[in-house]
């Protein structure tokens, strides 16, 4: 059986762009991929390359597990877990470490422009979490890694700790394969939509939707949406950025060809094409956040995790004594 593998930081509150671009194409790829296990996890390890206030951090983690059950994975079908709780992670990521090399983590494009603009305080794990995806990855021999365009050489850099591991100590790990969904992979700001959607890189509330917002809230963002002055909605992502992305949600969520939706709005304005997709994206998450709060403060939720939290560590320790094995670590047993 194969199996996927896929993490997300609680770094923040989850956005559309999330909801689309990630957790809705689990939801997918679980009923579609049967001969699949997934392990689903919150990456909180990772949250620590920068400062985090412990309480927050926490909140977010929790926040995290709920919405992934809100939003349509099924615990049943899914293992998901929290990175932290499976001690693997670290162990392996620090014999990714000692598999890579200084030159390779610094050619990380994310790492050199987080360099750039925090010019000070730069910890450790920045330059060496990608070891720590790696990691992640190796560790359940995954097959399958769902990765934006942006994560495509974080995946490379797998690929290598894996072949250069299985050279030196012999067959040990799977070399992962990545995709890309085609479909609203990557959801832009609704204030500035040439850039990612993102709680964090903006300064106006209106450039993102986030999952729990209320649902009056969700309307008006969608509403007041940057676009252009030709009233034309066509895709066309160089020369209309704006309208090409909110085509892109539309699509994304009725899982109608933007061709289709272009053609039904051939004749309409940009106002009555925002009023639809207001309602759309609200009717979407409503039902979301309906489930949110009947999971977020109970013991299904604990459940969940501590299941597909034993799940993982009954697949990590074996393979981290294999690991220990084919190197020399400990005692042979």
């Amino acid at each position: 059986m194969k199996r996927l593998v896929s993490g997300i930081k609680p770094t923040g509150e989850m956005t559309l762009g999330n909801y689309i671009g990630a957790i809705k194409q689990f939801v997918k790829l679980q009923d579609e991929l049967k001969d699949t296990e997934f392990y689903i996890f919150i990456a909180d390890l990772h949250a620590i390359t920068t400062p985090q206030e412990k309480q927050t951090l926490r909140k977010n983690i929790k926040n995290i597990a709920a919405l992934y059950v809100a939003c349509g994975l099924d615990p049943n079908r899914v293992n998901l877990f929290i990175q932290s709780e499976v001690s693997e992670h670290a162990t392996l990521g620090y014999i990714m470490e000692s598999t890579l090399y200084i030159g390779e983590m610094e050619r990380m494009i994310q790492f050199k422009e987080k360099r750039q603009s925090q010019t000070e305080g730069i910890r450790t794990s920045l330059l060496t979490y990608p070891a720590l995806m790696a990691a992640d990855i190796l560790l359940y021999d995954a097959d399958l890694v769902p990765v934006g365009e942006d994560q495509m050489q974080h995946l490379e850099l797998t690929k290598i700790a894996a072949n250069r591991f299985n050279h030196l100590y012999g067959d040990t790990f799977t070399v992962p394969e990545g995709f890309t969904p085609k479909t609203g992979a990557r959801i832009m700001g609704l204030q500035n939509p040439t850039k990612k959607m993102s709680k964090s890189d903006t300064s106006s509330s209106k450039d993102y939707i986030l999952l729990l917002d209320d649902l009056a809230v969700i309307k008006n963002k969608i509403k007041s949406a940057v676009t252009d002055s030709d009233n034309k909605i066509i895709f066309d992502k160089e020369n209309k950025p704006g309208i090409s992305n909110l085509l892109t949600i539309y699509s994304a969520i009725t899982n109608k060809t933007i061709k289709e939706i272009e053609t039904s709005y051939q004749n309409k304005s940009y106002g009555d094409f925002k009023n639809d997709l207001a309602i759309i994206v609200s009717d979407e998450i409503a039902p979301i956040q309906k489930r949110y709060n009947e999971i977020i403060n109970s013991k299904e939720l604990d459940t969940y995790l501590n299941r597909g939290r034993d799940q993982a560590q009954l697949i990590a320790k074996r393979k981290i004594q294999k690991v220990f094995d084919k190197i020399g670590l400990g005692r042979k047993k």
